[in-house]
């Protein structure tokens, strides 16, 4: 693939991915056709900001786990309100990069 569509999709989607693993994604990316940019550029990655307010606001129910596909712990939050708000301030605590790690195993399924 082209180098500066890699570029390109990095500066869309940079800070929606773990920076340690950008290296990674790029030799990945540099190894398909750009055909398949079109399908890699369609995945809908999950800001982390967005998924902290979320978080913040709805996560003593389990919103969040429920957007990342956690649905065990979402129920395990929803019925016991985030565990008296423990598992709440845990997810606030590590939810960046949970998202992040989300949206990178998303982006691997495609490459």
């Amino acid at each position: 693939m082209d180098t500066n569509k890699i570029d390109m999709f990095f500066v869309a989607n940079g800070k929606k991915l773990p920076a340690e693993k950008a290296v990674l994604i790029r030799e990945k990316m540099a190894q398909i056709d750009d055909s398949r940019y079109a399908t890699i550029s369609s995945v809908e990655l999950k800001d982390p900001t967005t998924m902290l307010l979320v978080s913040i606001f709805l996560g003593e129910l389990g919103v969040d786990r429920f957007m990342l596909g956690e649905t065990g712990m979402g129920i395990l939050k929803l019925l016991t309100a985030g565990l008296c708000g423990i598992l709440w301030l845990i997810d606030l605590i590590g939810i960046t990069k949970k998202v992040k790690e989300y949206n990178y195993n998303e982006l691997m399924k495609i490459l």
